[in-house]
């Protein structure tokens, strides 16, 4: 197990023009890592995430060319790192999840969320829009309606409409988040790796229809032999 903690002091693990390049470095490089089950995301003190970084934002966000260059060299090799990464990843989110916390948060397999957590992309305030490929991705996760209003009316939802809009899986007091989250990694790191990933690379294909050329080359692989055998023999599997 891994974690991946947001850190921004001050101002809410708010994502600066570093954090994201880091991102995708750090994701690339748990893609590697053959070892790994499972990795949580999460925010440093008290906070997922609060958006991007708006100290940054005069250096770069009035020119077109320099704007572009933000979103798609630095924000989406970030986001595209951890949607390509084949381990599964669990969110931890409490506070602040606004902005790029949500898209961060979109990248994930898994979402818990402590009742207190905030989620929303007030952008509107700030006079601009949502990049397509990042609206893309949280209209992915969150939903079309949800977005919209995110979006469009600036709204700022609470954890219990995001899980009965389908966005999260679970919300836990927030003493009992921690806890939790990592009950919940666990019992997925207990499961088959192999399969993960391989279900992670299928997911990934969807809506188009799946290449099937190589979806069933683990057939003789020990992961799925033991998972079965185990079945069988009414025993716990040993992956």
């Amino acid at each position: 197990m891994a974690f991946v903690t947001l850190s921004n002091s001050g101002k809410f693990n708010a994502m600066s023009r570093p954090m994201w390049r880091q991102l995708q470095s750090v994701f690339e490089d748990l893609q590697q890592r053959e070892d790994l089950r499972v990795v949580v995301v999460q925010g440093a003190g008290g906070h997922f995430c609060a958006g991007g970084d708006i100290s940054e934002y005069a250096a770069f966000r009035f020119e077109a060319a320099s704007l572009r260059e933000f979103h798609e060299d630095d924000v989406w090799p970030g986001l595209a790192a951890m949607l390509a990464c084949d381990i599964p990843l669990v969110a931890s989110i409490q506070g602040n999840c606004m902005g790029a916390g949500v898209e961060i948060a979109s990248c994930c397999d898994l979402r818990l969320a402590g009742r207190e957590a905030r989620f929303g992309a007030p952008i509107a305030r700030l006079g601009f829009p949502m990049a397509p490929r990042e609206a893309a991705l949280v209209a992915r996760a969150a939903g079309d309606l949800t977005t919209r209003e995110m979006l469009l009316s600036a709204a700022v939802l609470d954890a219990a409409t995001m899980y009965q809009r389908g966005f999260l899986n679970r919300v836990h007091e927030d003493l009992d988040l921690v806890s939790e989250t990592r009950s919940l990694a666990q019992s997925v790191a207990r499961l088959a790796p192999q399969a993960a990933r391989l279900n992670k690379q299928v997911l990934r294909m969807l809506p188009a229809a799946p290449d099937t050329s190589n979806a069933y080359d683990y057939a003789d692989s020990h992961e799925h032999r033991e998972g079965v055998a185990a079945f069988i023999e009414k025993r716990s599997p040993r992956f």
